[in-house]
Parts: structure tokens; C-alpha cells; sequence
């Protein structure tokens, strides 16, 4: 008789057989070269799946998947239900789980095929928005010369990690008007030019000390370029220094960019482009911004 629940999920030898003749060996195969962290994750979420629906794969319905992914919800700070995390990846795996029993032929049909899992992304970003003053008091209290015109050069201009880290004087420029144009290469290849008002740019120009043009322009400490646990390590003591809560990194600082400088009336365009993220807004595919600009000129630093 078929086991009525995959509630206790052990590690089942497969053998030779080309397709499952249980939950178990099914599971198994599924599991097949996961790596040790992601299988005992997998194996915990079928259990709790299991658990809730207290039948074999074989007699499950939609309706169970749904009800699965109701118990996985909660409400978020707007009162609407929404999968956690944890949630998600639960789902998530049943689906997977499901789709791979049709296809080795164990299972008739994929009930789990029409749940759609979305990520929260929105309620997720606006977690790691830092408000003005959190950005305003990091600068202030940040007393170091090149952390402090790392930190709001990398907020004007919403720039990388990775992408400061590889800036070398050559890709400064600057204007008669004294402020500079960066040019970054991007995720890619893609190429972008960010203008960089005076105020941040004399900044950070103040750092050059007469360098050459491949010389990087953030140094480290031995005098080569900053690596990215480097600048992850600048921004997160700003943070703690500032009293702000949260794994704070420099992609909350690109976030903090972005929000901001819509906020205080920047095209939507133009804070796309100095992103160099088509994901920024929705705006239509043929609005461009005006080249040469950039939207750090509408933030406050």
C-alpha cells in the first residue's frame, strides 16, 4: 500500500529504476545532485507540505497546492496576504516538485502548474530604502576622507558596488563648469555616462593626489583597487555608526538614489539611465534621457 503522506522524508536509495515507483524514490530522484544545504532545505519543505495534506503526490489537487500556499501567507503592512520568504521557496519547490513527477511520468497531471509564485519585490524594496536623514547622518558622522567621498559620490551617482570598485581616474572627467562626468562600464559591457555636480565631484577629485589615469580613484589600504567586501564593509560601519537597523549595503544606497531622486521630481527616464537598470521604472521603451545628465543633481548632498 502507498504511504498516505510523504511526512517524514528520508534519503531513499533509488536504484536503476528509470521512473519513480513512490513518493520517496520520486523524491529522490528529484533531489538527485542537489547540493547538502539546498537538499535538506527541499526535503523540510516537502515535509510541511506533506504534513498539510496528508495524502500521496499522486491524489493531490489544486486546491491542495492553494491551500498550501495560503498557510504559507501573511498579511503585509498594506493588509493584503503575501508569501514569506520562506513561503515562497516552499511553493516554489512543491511546483518544482510536481512538474518533475509529470515529466519522469509519476504523476498524471501537474496540479501545481497554474499557482504562480510572485516575489513581494516592492514590499522588499521599500525595506531597504533608507530616508534622507539616515544617508545625511552616515555622511556627517563619517570622518574618513576617502570613506566619506566614497559614500556620496556612490549615492549621487548610484553607482554599483562593483562598479566603484573598478573606477580609475581615467574614467573621470571633468567639466569647465567643475563638475565631472564618470563614464562606468556596466553590467554587460554596457557603457554609461553619469554627470556628477561640483560639490561631490571636487570631493572625490580632492583624493587624486596627482595619480595617474589607471590608478584606481577609491585606493585601498595597500594602494590597489577596493574589492567589493571592502566598500561592503565602509557602508555597513556608516550604518551602525548612524544607528541604522538592517544588513545595510551599497545596493541600499543605489535604492536610497533612486527613491530619492523621484521623490524631488527626477524623470523617471533619466533615473533609468543614470541606474543603468531598464528595471527602474516602467516608463516607455522610447523615453530617453537627455545624455549627458544625470539624476544625482536632484538629491540634496
Amino acid at each position: 500500500m502507498e504511504s498516505t503522506a510523504v511526512a517524514t522524508i528520508e534519503a531513499q536509495p533509488i536504484g536503476n529504476f528509470a521512473n519513480a515507483r513512490s513518493d520517496e524514490q520520486l523524491i529522490g530522484l528529484w533531489l538527485h545532485d542537489k547540493a547538502g544545504h539546498s537538499e535538506r532545505a527541499y526535503r523540510a519543505d516537502v515535509a510541511r507540505f506533506a504534513a498539510f495534506v496528508g495524502k500521496p503526490l499522486s491524489s493531490v489537487t489544486l486546491g491542495d497546492v492553494q491551500g498550501f500556499a495560503d498557510s504559507v501567507s501573511m498579511a503585509g503592512k498594506d493588509g493584503k496576504p503575501g508569501l514569506t520568504p520562506a513561503g515562497r521557496r516552499a511553493v516554489a519547490a512543491i511546483k518544482s516538485l510536481l512538474s518533475f513527477g509529470q515529466k519522469v511520468g509519476y504523476l498524471q497531471w501537474n496540479v501545481g502548474a497554474a499557482i504562480k509564485v510572485k516575489k513581494n519585490t516592492q514590499a522588499r524594496l521599500a525595506e531597504r530604502i533608507l530616508p534622507e536623514s539616515d544617508i545625511h547622518r552616515m555622511l556627517v558622522l563619517e570622518t574618513d576622507p576617502r570613506n566619506h567621498a566614497l559614500l556620496r559620490f556612490a549615492y549621487v551617482t548610484a553607482v554599483r558596488g562593483s562598479e566603484l570598485c573598478a573606477l580609475t581616474w581615467a574614467d573621470m572627467l571633468t567639466n569647465d563648469d567643475g563638475s565631472g562626468t564618470v563614464i562606468v562600464d556596466g553590467k554587460g559591457g554596457k557603457e554609461r555616462t553619469i554627470r556628477v555636480e561640483a560639490g561631490p565631484w571636487a570631493e572625490v577629485a580632492g583624493l587624486r593626489n596627482g595619480a595617474p589615469g589607471d590608478a584606481p580613484v577609491f585606493l585601498s589600504r595597500r594602494g590597489g583597487h577596493l574589492d567589493a567586501a571592502q566598500v561592503w564593509r565602509i557602508v555597513r560601519a556608516a550604518a551602525r555608526r548612524a544607528d541604522i537597523a538592517g544588513d545595510v549595503s551599497p545596493h541600499w544606497i543605489r535604492h536610497a538614489h533612486a527613491s530619492h531622486a523621484i521623490e524631488r521630481g527626477a524623470p523617471l527616464p533619466l533615473v533609468r539611465d543614470t541606474l543603468g537598470h531598464a528595471s527602474i521604472s516602467t516608463t516607455d521603451i522610447y523615453a530617453h534621457s537627455r545624455q549627458g545628465e544625470s539624476s544625482g543633481k536632484y538629491l540634496s548632498v
